[in-house]
Formats: structure tokens, C-alpha cells, sequence
């Protein structure tokens, strides 16, 4: 986002695409037929009979042929640098092919991120790969000291500053919002670790617009298929999983997470926190809750990742608090089958439980986690709406949510989750002029064919980043 005056809305416009159906994900749903771009702003929004934006020698003018325009599509879990180091493979494919089962230390194609170059490289990699999806912003969810000796080089604390060296060098074509990680990524944590870093870190500056530390990453547990998310009930072998941080006993380990909360709720950060396990999920929503009764702070954003596993009451308490839930409906569906042995049926059912969260009030967003899923948010979508694997086996019908629904969640809520709704996540005069553009409208298209609609043209602060062959 440029620094400077609101445009002026009787210069001729810098861009304008018409022709189509605008979706502005506005308070009111507004649906327009053309958009106009200023200085990186959005400066008109008009029907068939609205006056024209005023269009300039040097105006570009972009038909839409009766396609579509969305918000620029905000991937929030995604590890921009992992993908770029492993793209085109995915961990997931590994998984459902037989490969390994953890996170590989070298990814399948990809040698490990030893420079700076490399590092970098990995990164605007990243970039071309979304600009050709429409993706205009994402959250890095871990970056730090914790992970700079870590063997694949893609989540130290270097790659912070890489961010912000190519941001300040305008060379970024999404947006970046990372958190913190002062622990091992999906590895045990040190309740003493994430508090010297808490008070000796610096990471780099932000760069206005472009690239922003807004918080911490915590793992507070492991994940259901390895059998190593917290849970209530019991696994087949009788175990019932553990939170990842250090301590002698289950009860020091929930009192060590809780004072990890704590205090990064009182340094300021936002915090996310990867819980997986319903007793994971209680437990950190009530370190959460006491944190926010203790220090309230109405825009401190907090949020569960994935969720896999979450009971009614802990659905409740995240509401009432403004915890809000970032998921990934495609892991469920993808790993159904991994499960039928772990988790009995009724927990299964409602795995990632995105319509009971939606109803109760809490702010959901999807994401892919990518290189976990891939980086395709129209498969994300197709996930949500539909809970169909490719096998063809439905993960938790109950659970679907409505197209626009999917769509609010990879745009406007997403916003909200980087402290950002006043100016990105929906098309109104004044926003900056994000745009996904389609081919076709996805309302009038079949929500499986949703990843044949083309993107034609990703524009990120006003600026055409992709455009289709």
C-alpha cells in the first residue's frame, strides 16, 4: 500500500477492467460491472449505468468478456520460502503416494537453502507461482532463530530479512505478513527458549504495505495421523498423544504453554498457534482466554491453526473471545483414509469442523499450508464447499459451507486476520486495488469446475503482476 493522499477520483484512471461481474465482498455484497484504478487505489466501482471512470490517453483498459474480478486472494498459512525450494512436489502427494510421513529434511527435487541467493531465489520463485494464481497476499506462519540450524534452511530467522530486502527493493509481488518461530518447526519446543527470544529477537523492520512481523507461531502439539496431537479420546494403542512443550508431566506442559501465551499476548504479538488434538485446543483457548481477560486487547487477532479436532464448548469459548480458526478442509479430505484406524468415527465426522466454527460466531479462515497442500486456492475452495477427496470419499458433509462463504475466507477474513480490513480484503473506493480476475464467474459455474476457470490477470496495488499467455 502507497503512502499518499487518497486519489483523486477525477484523474483519468491508471487501470480499468469492465465487462464483467465485480464481486466486491463489501458489507452489502455488492456486485459492479466495471472498476477503475488510481495511484494503486481503487477510485470507481460502476454499473451499466453509472457514468464512466474517466479514462486518459495512458489508461490500460482491460475487458472482461463476461468474466469475473475477486479480491486479491490472501493465502493465510502458506511457507512461501518451503514452497518455492520444493515446487512443483507437494508433502501431501508424498503422503497419499507412500513417500515418508513427517515434513522430508531435503524436499523431493529441492536441495537444501544454504544462501542467501538461494533463499531469495526460493522466494520470488514463490511469487511467479502466485501471481499466476491470483494470490495477492499471504502469512509466512514461522520464521526465526528457533529453526537456524534447521536442515533445510527455509524457516530461520535469515529469511526474514530476505523478506525485507526484497520488499524495500519493490521486487515482491504479494504481500507478506510472517510470524515468529522461536521453537523447531512441528518439533518439541522449550517453554525457556520462547522466552529468551521473546526478549532478545529484532527482527527486521516492516516495510509499509509490503512485508510485516505480526506476531508469534507456538506448536503446541503434533498432528492426528501420526498420532501425536493431545487428545481426549484415547488412539487404538491406547495412548493419547502430548503437547510438544517441554515439561515432566502433561500437567507442567500445559502450564508452561499457557505462560508461553502469556507472555507473548503481553509483548504484543499476535499469536498463532498450531493445535491439532481437542484437549490441545482446549487448553490453549483457555491460556488465550486468560491472556485477553488479563490484558484485554480487541485487535490482538489470536488464532488456532488447522483445529483439526475441536469440541462444541472450546467452539464457544473462541467465539465469545474472538479466537479465531485458520483451517485447511483439503488435509481433511486428503487424509481421511489415513485415519479410519486413529480416530473413531464420531471424532472423524467432525474433523475440521468449518460450518459449526462459521455458526458459532468464529472468524474462519482458509488456507493451503502449502507445499502441504498446493497453493491452488480454487482446490482449496472446491474442499470446502464440496468435503470430497479425489477418491471421492466425503469428509464430514455437515461441515460444507457455502461458496461465498469459502470465497469471504480466502479474502475479507483473512484481512481481518493480518489487522488489515481498512484497506484490503474486499474492492471499495479507497482499498487497494487487489484483484483476482477470472474467466468466467464462479457463481454461475459448478463448484468442482471452479479450478478449469482460467485467472487472466492478478493485479497487486494497482499494478498487473500476471497476465494469461
Amino acid at each position: 500500500m502507497r503512502d499518499h493522499e487518497s486519489p483523486n477520483p477525477t484523474r483519468p484512471a491508471d487501470l480499468v477492467l469492465t465487462g464483467g461481474r465485480i464481486h466486491t465482498f463489501d458489507a452489502r455484497g455488492r456486485i459492479a460491472r466495471t472498476i477503475a484504478v488510481t495511484d494503486g487505489r481503487i477510485t470507481h466501482l460502476g454499473d451499466d449505468a453509472d457514468p464512466a471512470p474517466p479514462i486518459g490517453p495512458d489508461t490500460r483498459v482491460i475487458p472482461l468478456h463476461g468474466g469475473a474480478v475477486l479480491p486479491g486472494i490472501n493465502d493465510s498459512h502458506l511457507h512461501g520460502v518451503w514452497l518455492g525450494a520444493m515446487w512443483p512436489h507437494l508433502l501431501m502427494d508424498q503422503l497419499s503416494g507412500g513417500g515418508q510421513a513427517g515434513p522430508p529434511d531435503t524436499p523431493a527435487g529441492a536441495p537444501a537453502l544454504r544462501t542467501t541467493a538461494d533463499r531469495r531465489a526460493a522466494i520470488l520463485r514463490t511469487h511467479d507461482l502466485l501471481a499466476s494464481l491470483g494470490v495477492t497476499s499471504y502469512t509466512e506462519p514461522g520464521l526465526g532463530p528457533g529453526e537456524d540450524a534447521g536442515e533445510t534452511g527455509c524457516f530461520g530467522s535469515a529469511a526474514l530479512t530476505d523478506y525485507a530486502a526484497l520488499a524495500a527493493q519493490g521486487r515482491l509481488t504479494a504481500r507478506v505478513t510472517a510470524l515468529l518461530l522461536f521453537g523447531e518447526l512441528d518439533g518439541p519446543g522449550s517453554a525457556d527458549a520462547f522466552a529468551a527470544g521473546l526478549r532478545e529477537f529484532a527482527p527486521p523492520a516492516d516495510v509499509p504495505g509490503w512485508f510485516r512481523v505480526a506476531g508469534v507461531k507456538i506448536f503446541a502439539d503434533g498432528i492426528p495421523p501420526m498420532r501425536s496431537a493431545w487428545v481426549c479420546e484415547p488412539y487404538p494403542d491406547g495412548s493419547h498423544g502430548s503437547l510438544l512443550i517441554d515439561g515432566d508431566s502433561a500437567g507442567q506442559r500445559r502450564d508452561r504453554l499457557a505462560g508461553m501465551i502469556h507472555a507473548a499476548h503481553a509483548a504484543g504479538h499476535q499469536i498463532g498457534v498450531h493445535s491439532t488434538g481437542d484437549r490441545t485446543s482446549a487448553a490453549v483457548v483457555a491460556a488465550l482466554r486468560a491472556a485477553l481477560d488479563g490484558d484485554p486487547r480487541p485487535a490482538a487477532r489470536h488464532y488456532l491453526i488447522h483445529g483439526d479436532l475441536l469440541h462444541p464448548n472450546t467452539l464457544t469459548a473462541m467465539a465469545a473471545a474472538g479466537i479465531g480458526l485458520n483451517t485447511q478442509p483439503g488435509i481433511a479430505v486428503a487424509t481421511r483414509h489415513m485415519l479410519h484406524d486413529t480416530l473413531s468415527p464420531d471424532v472423524l465426522a467432525r474433523m475440521c469442523p468449518t460450518r459449526e466454527a462459521l455458526d458459532a460466531g468464529i472468524e474462519v479462515c482458509l488456507s493451503s499450508d502449502s507445499p502441504v497442500l498446493t497453493p491452488d486456492w480454487r482446490r482449496g475452495v472446491v474442499a470446502a464447499v464440496t468435503r470430497t477427496g479425489l477418491d471421492g470419499t466425503v469428509c464430514g458433509p455437515e461441515q460444507r459451507l457455502a461458496l461465498r462463504e469459502a470465497l469471504r475466507a480466502y479474502t475479507t477474513t483473512p484481512a481481518r486476520q493480518d489487522g488489515a480490513e481498512s484497506w484490503k480484503g474486499s474492492l471499495e473506493p479507497g482499498k487497494a486495488a487487489d484483484l483476482c480476475v477470472l474467466a468466467a464467474d464462479p457463481f454461475d459455474t459448478e463448484v468442482t469446475a471452479l479450478p478449469d476457470i482460467p485467472i487472466t490477470h492478478t493485479v497487486v496495488d494497482g499494478r498487473v503482476v500476471y497476465e494469461k499467455p
